[in-house]
């Protein structure tokens, strides 16, 4: 039982951190007017707190590992609403297709655009 309790003692403000810096990134979002999503402001929030010494990564290190270790869970919400709206997917494959390849390309073009203007600065 004490077992429990310490995993629990050292669990519970970990994924207390996390929902605040997640609550944070949304009331940002929500009084700023951004579009980007809450949680992203949240993600980023964290990672600036963690870069800045802050947060101590062994303050949120547990839990986080314990969600990456289950990530794929994460993905069966989606992976259901694919199947179920796979008619409305069938009907617009085209466009689908076509708006992946371009994202796709934009993307890579770019992050390469970014990676050479990073190393100029470098240089």
């Amino acid at each position: 039982m004490s077992q429990i309790t310490n995993k629990m003692k050292e669990t519970l403000p970990q994924v207390g951190m996390l929902l605040g810096f997640w609550i944070l990134g949304e009331l940002l979002v929500y009084f700023s007017g951004s579009s980007i999503p809450g949680s992203i402001a949240g993600m980023i929030l964290l990672t600036v707190a963690l870069e800045v010494k802050i947060i101590k990564l062994h303050q949120v290190e547990a839990v986080s590992d314990f969600l990456i270790r289950n990530m794929a869970f994460f993905f069966i919400p989606p992976g259901v609403g694919v199947m179920v709206n796979l008619e409305l997917i069938a009907d617009n494959w085209i466009a689908i297709v076509a708006a992946t390849i371009v994202s796709t390309v934009l993307v890579l073009m770019v992050t390469a655009l970014a990676a050479q203007i990073g190393r100029k600065k470098v240089e």
